[in-house]
């Protein structure tokens, strides 16, 4: 398996309960999460992840196997690393509506 497919796995399943929890929100109307937080967390998220995951492996604590990685890089970062910070953005913010959220407001 390719790092590829393994991205695109984890931003299928993350962007699926993102969708299920709009529409479960719509239909319920209860309070959804803005996207202005969502995308100003996505953007912290991934020049984090550029800037870290370069120094990493700069400094040699790991690499990839260059037959399992698509070969577009930012740096020295595949850019399959950047799909995890962004299914993380997309799914907990849903996981947490899906789950009741703040019921204290």
């Amino acid at each position: 398996m390719t790092y590829v497919v393994l991205a695109l796995s984890f931003l299928a399943a993350a962007a699926l309960v993102a969708v299920g929890a709009a529409v479960r929100a719509r239909r319920t109307g209860a309070d959804t999460v803005g996207w202005r937080p969502v995308v100003l967390a996505a953007v912290a998220l991934l020049v984090l992840t550029a800037v870290f995951d370069n120094l990493m492996i700069a400094s040699g604590l790991f690499e990839y196997a260059g037959a399992h990685v698509s070969g577009v890089r930012l740096g020295l970062a595949p850019v399959e690393d950047f799909s995890y910070p962004l299914a993380g953005v997309l799914l907990l913010p849903a996981l947490w509506s899906l789950l009741g959220g703040d019921r204290a407001r």
